[in-house]
């Protein structure tokens, strides 16, 4: 696999997590230069090496995507970041709003013997403390659920597998609601007046979660 500077992968992984979210599967320049906080003629630039490398599908004026070599790429630098994360939280005792500035930076090791032996030490965990999936080591990603509690039918129980906003503020929030990844919530009524939801947590706490935050939720159904 190619050697890529850090700036290189910074710019691969966010490029993939824009992809994620584009229903053509297609970004643009704007988009990245948004996510990266940089002009977009330093993006242009960027984007005409990683084309040399042959990572990118890039034309000018038009909107690209990663090639299948820049995907197994990003994959094994997201990889990295999550199992990181992971091992920062459960081995280190990190609060899961701390763990990614960290991980950030631990994620442009090269080493890929130590990132095995890390998969290995953990147990080949499968999701991150966030509840975002993490690939194997060949970039395939375990099933995981894009249910959004906004979403959800009112009058069932949903377990909250995944925040979508992995954000410091708001995971400070979420730990303030009590509420984190395993968490059982019952969907009892969402308000007309602005799509807020009232949810029952473990069949007693009732609890008002904005639309904001229930969007930002992930879950799957529960008993």
């Amino acid at each position: 696999m190619l050697q890529l500077s850090f700036t290189e992968e910074n710019y691969l992984k966010a490029i993939y997590s824009i992809q994620q979210h584009s229903e053509s599967g297609e970004v643009s320049v704007n988009e990245i230069a948004e996510r990266m906080q940089t002009r977009p003629a330093t993006v242009t630039d960027m984007l005409k090496k990683l084309s040399e490398k042959s990572l990118v599908h890039y034309e000018r004026y038009k909107r690209l995507r990663l090639s299948d070599g820049g995907t197994a790429h990003a994959l094994q630098i997201v990889r990295k970041h999550r199992l990181w994360e992971t091992f920062l939280h459960d081995k280190l005792n990190f609060s899961w709003d701390e763990v990614h500035e960290v991980a950030e930076q631990l994620e442009h090791i090269h080493s890929q013997k130590l990132i095995d032996r890390l998969d290995q030490h953990l147990g080949y965990p499968r999701f991150d403390p966030h509840g975002d999936p993490i690939p194997d080591a060949q970039g395939i990603l375990p099933f995981s659920s894009t249910l959004l509690l906004s979403d959800v039918e009112t009058g069932a129980w949903y377990e909250i597998v995944a925040v979508k906003d992995s954000s410091s503020s708001f995971l400070q929030q979420l730990e303030k609601l009590s509420l984190q990844i395993g968490t059982r919530l019952f969907a009892q009524e969402r308000l007309p007046y602005d799509a807020s939801m009232i949810a029952k947590k473990d069949k007693s706490k009732i609890l008002s979660l904005s639309q904001k935050v229930a969007e930002n939720i992930i879950v799957r159904k529960s008993k």
